[in-house]
């Protein structure tokens, strides 16, 4: 499923014009992401949460020519599905 199949469901299920449901995926991605960037966890109960971890500096290797390369730190995310999701996808609830 993409993101423009997400806005046609809500569309659909809402009841909503298409460049609405746009709009509020849109809105709501972009939230996410700020929030996120700001190192705030964003918790949707039922569904699961978003953190983000910090990577440290290492030393990797190029798989090509077998060179020693310095990766930097940054920041990864991470998410950690819910149980309700969870038990939604395992079609245990």
């Amino acid at each position: 499923m993409t993101k423009i199949d997400i806005i046609n469901r809500v569309a659909e299920q809402t009841g909503l014009p298409r460049q609405d449901a746009d709009t509020a995926i849109e809105t709501i991605i972009a939230l996410i992401k700020d929030s996120l960037a700001r190192d705030e966890p964003v918790i949707l109960r039922r569904f699961g949460s978003f953190q983000t971890r910090v990577k440290n500096p290492r030393l990797g290797r190029n798989p090509k020519t077998g060179e020693e390369a310095e990766i930097s730190a940054r920041k990864v995310v991470r998410f950690k599905a819910g149980k309700y999701f969870k038990s939604s996808v395992n079609g245990t609830s």
